[in-house]
């Protein structure tokens, strides 16, 4: 949303003190975050094996002594998680404005649009996931990005309205990837026993978010580029990554 309104401001405002804004403002979420962060208890698990003096003492190794097949596990299943985010909220900028040439404000508000609508889809994709099953909806919602990426590069590339591919990014990271991204957390959760949880999630949700987010921007350019401009490598890719999220989501099992 900063992004979008700064696209007003004329180019010396911008390079004078346009660019600061959104860091500024950051300050604010850093705050709130601090405060919930203080404000939350220990979980009662948690708390159980700290009083019983239990708590792992160099946890990364047992994790990947003990939970290897987890951890893989996970980070298979997280690679939808940051190959959709970064295709839909940082390579269709660039595709979008740079290879189609479509209106810079549009696209940035439609993923702005896009992350409006998260607010309220994560937490009711969080509490069907707590009704069907959070594999189940995390695995067929990882299979969904992966399908869907067809059409919605076909909205892009080829309806030549601007409206109309920010209708498809909307849709594709603000209703589809709800699902993935609800779940995540309690999902990675049941992967390890208490003691070793955090650092567990942790290398789960980091590493995987490094190799998966990290690349996602420049496999898009490389593989657009080896398709003369058109976005069916990019789908192919994404279509790729869904396959194997989900089939490492239907390949797990509750630990704990």
């Amino acid at each position: 949303m900063v992004a979008g309104l700064t696209h007003f401001l004329s180019d010396a405002d911008f390079l004078a003190w346009g660019w600061r804004a959104a860091f500024l403002l950051s300050i604010v979420l850093v705050i709130i975050g601090l405060f919930v962060r203080l404000r939350i208890l220990e979980t009662p698990e948690f708390a159980r094996i700290k009083d019983e003096q239990k708590i792992a003492h160099a946890p990364i190794a047992e994790v990947w002594r003990d939970y290897r097949k987890n951890v893989l596990l996970g980070w298979g299943a997280r690679y939808i998680d940051g190959v959709v985010f970064n295709i839909y909220a940082v390579f269709t900028i660039a595709y979008l404005v740079g290879t189609l040439h479509y209106d810079k404000t549009t696209v940035l508000l439609s993923i702005s649009v896009a992350a409006l609508v998260l607010i309220f889809t994560i937490p009711i994709a969080s509490a069907w996931s707590d009704r069907v099953g959070r594999r189940k909806v995390y695995g067929w919602a990882a299979l969904a990005c992966g399908v869907i990426a067809f059409p919605m590069f076909w909205v892009m590339h080829y309806s030549g309205s601007a409206l109309l591919a920010g209708g498809a990014i909307v849709f594709a990271f603000g209703f589809v990837y709800a699902p993935v991204y609800g779940p995540e957390a309690a999902l990675f959760c049941e992967l390890f026993a208490t003691r070793v949880r955090y650092t567990g999630i942790s290398s789960v949700y980091q590493i995987s978010g490094i190799v998966s987010s990290s690349i996602t921007p420049l496999v898009a350019t490389a593989l657009l580029h080896y398709g003369n401009g058109a976005p069916w490598w990019i789908a192919t890719y994404i279509l790729i990554v869904g396959i194997i999220s989900a089939l490492s989501t239907y390949y797990m099992r509750r630990t704990f």
